[in-house]
C-alpha cells in the first residue's frame, strides 16, 4: 500500500475517542424538551491538530480531536443537530492531495446534518465541488447562490427542515458575495442574491411551515465597518432568525452576541474561529407545546 493511501485509510478509520469532558448542563424539567445545536466553521482542511511546536495553538484543534468531543456529547444529548458554516476546504496539504474528499468523509463519519458553502469551497471550481459532493452524507444548504445555469443545478438545498423531539427546526444558508473574492472562472454563472431579501423570504417560508426554531448558516462574516452585510447587520435587519451560525471572518466568540431588531425579535449570533479549535454548543429548551423558554451556550476548546 502506498504511503498516501495508508495515511488516508488511517485517518478515516482512526478517529479517536480520547476526550472525556462532561458537557451536560442543568437538565430541563421532565415536561420540557432540550434541543442541542453543535456547530463549526472555517475548519480549512485542518484534519490533524496544529503542530506541537510551542505555538499558541500547539496540539489543539483538528477534525480528529473534534470527532472525539462530538462523540462524547452525543452520549449525553439525545436531540442534537451538528451544523457547519462553510470553508471546510483549503488550508493544509490534505486539500491539495484529496481535493476535499477526506474532509467530507470525516464530516460524514462525525454525523454532520448540514453545511453551507463558503468561498473556499470554490477553490477547485464548480467542478471541484461537484466531484466532492458524493463524499458528503449531509446536504449543502445555500439560499442566496443561484446555481440554475451551472453544473450545481439541483445539487444544493435552499433550506431544510429537521424535526427533533417534536420540534421543527428550519435551517437556511447564506454565502458571501463572490465577485472580487473568488476567480470568475471558479464560480462561473453562479448568481449571488441579496442575503437580506433572501433571509426574509426564508424566514417567511419556514414560519409558514410551522418551524419553531430557525437557524441561518452564514458565511457572510461577523462584523465589518461600512455597509458590507455581516451577521450583526443581518440579525438587525431580519426578524425571525433565532440563531445565526457564522463563518468567514474566523471570529472567536466565547459566547454568542444577542441582537435585538426593531421588531423586538432577539437573535443569537455565534462563531467559533477556525481550524476546529472550538466547537459551538447552543442549547434550546422548549415547553411541551414547543414554545422556546431558554437558550444557553458554550464555546468548547478542542484541546
Amino acid at each position: 500500500m502506498k504511503r498516501r493511501d495508508f495515511l488516508y485509510k488511517s485517518l478515516i478509520t482512526g478517529v479517536g475517542l480520547a476526550y472525556s469532558g462532561n458537557f451536560l448542563q442543568a437538565s430541563p424539567l421532565p415536561s420540557e424538551k432540550r434541543i442541542t445545536i453543535l456547530h463549526t466553521n472555517d475548519m480549512h482542511s485542518r484534519i490533524d491538530p496544529f503542530p506541537n511546536d510551542g505555538g499558541r495553538n500547539a496540539n489543539q484543534g483538528g477534525m480528529t480531536k473534534l470527532a472525539s468531543v462530538i462523540t462524547n456529547i452525543r452520549k449525553e444529548e439525545e436531540h442534537l443537530l451538528l451544523l457547519d458554516a462553510g470553508d471546510v476546504f483549503q488550508g493544509t496539504p490534505y486539500f491539495n492531495f484529496y481535493g476535499g474528499e477526506l474532509e467530507f468523509k470525516l464530516m460524514s463519519q462525525m454525523g454532520f446534518d448540514a453545511s453551507t458553502i463558503g468561498n473556499h469551497e470554490f477553490d477547485n471550481g464548480l467542478e471541484g465541488i461537484l466531484e466532492q459532493l458524493p463524499n458528503a452524507s449531509f446536504p449543502h444548504i445555500i439560499s442566496n447562490y443561484d446555481f440554475s445555469d451551472t453544473i450545481l443545478r439541483n445539487k444544493t438545498l435552499p433550506y431544510k427542515i429537521f424535526k427533533k423531539d417534536g420540534v421543527k427546526i428550519g435551517v437556511f444558508g447564506l454565502g458571501i458575495a463572490l465577485e472580487g473574492l473568488v476567480a470568475k472562472k471558479n464560480y462561473g454563472n453562479t448568481v449571488y442574491l441579496d442575503p437580506v431579501a433572501i433571509a426574509n423570504e426564508m424566514v417567511s417560508e419556514l414560519r409558514s411551515k410551522k418551524c419553531e426554531l430557525i437557524i441561518c448558516l452564514s458565511h457572510l462574516g461577523y462584523s465589518y465597518k461600512g455597509e458590507q452585510i455581516d451577521d450583526l447587520k443581518l440579525a438587525s435587519a431580519v426578524s425571525g432568525i433565532d440563531l445565526i451560525i457564522g463563518g468567514h471572518t474566523h471570529t472567536f466568540l466565547d459566547e454568542p452576541a444577542l441582537v435585538s431588531n426593531p421588531q423586538g425579535h432577539k437573535t443569537l449570533v455565534h462563531q467559533v474561529g477556525t481550524g476546529a479549535l472550538r466547537l459551538g454548543k447552543v442549547d434550546f429548551v422548549f415547553s411541551q407545546d414547543n414554545r422556546m423558554k431558554l437558550a444557553s451556550s458554550n464555546s468548547l476548546p478542542i484541546s
